[in-house]
C-alpha cells in the first residue's frame, strides 16, 4: 500500500482565505523566513473575491503537535 505525499504548499492552494481586510482564494504558497513559535510560516498570493489585485500574505501554519 502507498500514499500519497502532500506538501504544505499543494495544500494551500485553491483553499478561502479570509482575513478583516482581505476575502479571496490562495493561488500560490511558498515557505517563508519568518519565524513563528511552534508554526512554519508562508507567503500566500490571495485572489480577492471583490476586486481586481491580487494580493499578498504571511501566514502561520502549525506542525506537530
Amino acid at each position: 500500500m502507498s500514499a500519497n505525499l502532500y506538501s504544505i504548499e499543494s495544500l494551500l492552494v485553491g483553499k478561502a482565505y479570509r482575513s478583516r481586510t482581505l476575502e479571496g482564494i490562495i493561488q500560490d504558497a511558498e515557505k517563508s523566513d519568518v519565524y513563528y513559535q511552534d508554526a512554519e510560516a508562508y507567503l500566500v498570493r490571495v485572489r480577492p473575491t471583490h476586486g481586481l489585485n491580487d494580493t499578498y500574505r504571511t501566514i502561520a501554519v502549525k506542525v506537530g503537535n
